[in-house]
């Protein structure tokens, strides 16, 4: 019995003097951030290096620049980064055409450069000297709106009114390229000129232009007014007798010849 008191007493000191796990694993810690403190303020001493700074863009000069917008020539200072569409809003005071996303998505920025629509927030200003440019301010003549712009009032085709002025150019243009035999994705066969601008074709040929207030129908409707009322009066020009220039300047009367 004694002997196992003895052998109980014994253990007990034996634990007591036997570090525990976390008693142990503190003590490396201490032990490794007093080894790395010299090493840290060593380092905490040596003066920062400055990162490599990236070098000052200088501003590019501005060039003179000459656009023929509706009819009339601009001659601006326009730096080389400047695009069609900034030129014409902040340069030139042409405020009608819009911008919107000024990434190419919407179309509100459309203008129509030698006959093509194209999207001015897409393309530098430069690029288009000696184009002729028509933006929505130069569909009118003369103070009397384009047959497409009366579509449009006549047939609602606009809420409010800012993706209209890249509406309007991009459906002149689509007009101007149905009469020119330009086919489309839809068009039943590319190889014949399309005879039918149908509804399908007015949207596959606007899908580029955007409207936020959904008034698509409307528009497509516009459309198809204008090319109906163009087809109509080309079909009674053709239908007109033909008169030419030398029964014209016989008189009237014959005795009077």
């Amino acid at each position: 019995m004694a002997r196992d008191n003895e052998c109980v007493n014994s253990g007990d000191e034996v634990a007591l003097h036997q570090p525990s796990r976390r008693r142990f694993l503190q003590s490396a810690a201490a032990a490794a951030t007093v080894g790395a403190a010299p090493h840290l303020r060593a380092q905490s001493q040596v003066p920062a290096v400055p990162a490599a700074q990236a070098p000052v863009a200088q501003p590019v000069p501005a060039r003179p620049v000459e656009l023929n917008v509706n009819g009339r020539t601009y001659s601006l200072q326009l730096e080389p980064r400047v695009t069609l569409l900034d030129a014409l809003r902040e340069y030139a005071g042409l405020m009608g055409t819009k911008k919107g996303c000024d990434r190419g998505q919407c179309g509100a920025c459309t203008v129509i450069a030698n006959g093509r629509r194209i999207n001015s927030c897409l393309t530098l200003a430069v690029m288009h000297e000696g184009e002729t440019i028509t933006t929505v301010e130069g569909l009118a003549s003369n103070g009397v709106l384009s047959p497409l712009q009366r579509t449009f009032i006549e047939h609602d085709a606009f809420q409010c009114g800012y993706c209209t002025p890249g509406q309007l150019c991009s459906a002149t243009a689509l007009l101007e390229e149905f009469r020119n035999g330009a086919a489309s994705v839809v068009t039943a066969d590319v190889r014949r000129r399309p005879t039918q601008l149908s509804d399908d074709e007015i949207r596959e040929r606007m899908s580029g232009n955007l409207c936020r207030c959904g008034a698509y129908a409307n528009i497509v409707a516009a459309i198809r007014a204008a090319h109906e009322g163009h087809a109509a009066n080309a079909s009674a020009a053709d239908a007109a007798p033909h008169v030419d220039q030398g029964q014209r300047d016989q008189p009237d009367n014959p005795d009077q010849a």
